[in-house]
């Protein structure tokens, strides 16, 4: 299977899937139909871009079950719900799991269009972020372990991070710790403390609170 993005449609009915196969095909997406849920997860892949369309009412795995599958997997994938019977309960949960929108049939093509869209708009800015946060994490475990430490107290004591303050704390020399500061930044390929510390809260290697 290539790269994607894909629109995913899971939905037993095979008119619906045809229908809006063609329709999304005519206006460039590339979609993959799937009649069960199972059918769906025996292909999927995190690592495929894309968004799912995703019939509420089915048989044996109906569409609320298979997003509580994958979010129970880690998936982030975008989940826009088309339900012909769907009532405000499901809906309700469907949308607190995270789901872009819970359209019922019959819907307008523009609005599907248009949550599509916010869909794989979405996908690719998580995606985005995966990366970055992925590089972040990589680069930082290229550091030593005495530059991992010092790294760590140069993000999460701003203000409290001199060279002095993070020598008096290890034990060593103030000499030191700037060598191993210059190190740091380098590794980390920023500029400064106050970027290595925006890039260790971007990464989760520190909190809002202890930056």
């Amino acid at each position: 299977m290539d790269d994607g993005p894909f629109v995913f449609l899971v939905d037993d009915d095979a008119d619906i899937r045809g229908s809006l196969s063609r329709a999304l095909g005519l206006r460039g997406y590339i979609v993959k139909t799937f009649a069960k849920a199972q059918d769906f997860l025996d292909i999927y892949d995190s690592d495929i871009s894309g968004c799912l369309l995703l019939d509420y009412g089915m048989p044996e795995m109906n569409g609320l079950q298979l997003q509580k599958h994958l979010r129970d997997m880690g998936s982030q994938l975008p989940v826009i719900f088309i339900t012909g019977h769907g009532g405000v309960p499901e809906s309700v949960e469907a949308m607190k799991m995270g789901a872009v929108d819970f359209l019922e049939k019959p819907f307008k093509q523009s609005v599907l269009i248009e949550r599509i869209e916010a869909a794989l708009d979405t996908d690719r800015r998580r995606r985005a972020v995966a990366v970055q946060t992925s590089g972040i994490m990589a680069r930082f475990q290229s550091l030593t372990d005495r530059e991992k430490e010092i790294s760590l107290l140069l993000a999460t004591r701003t203000g409290q991070n001199s060279s002095k303050e993070i020598a008096r704390q290890l034990g060593i020399s103030p000499r030191t710790v700037d060598h191993h500061r210059a190190r740091i930044l380098e590794k980390m390929d920023v500029g400064t403390v106050a970027e290595l510390v925006e890039t260790s809260l971007r990464a989760g290697l520190v909190s809002d609170g202890n930056a």
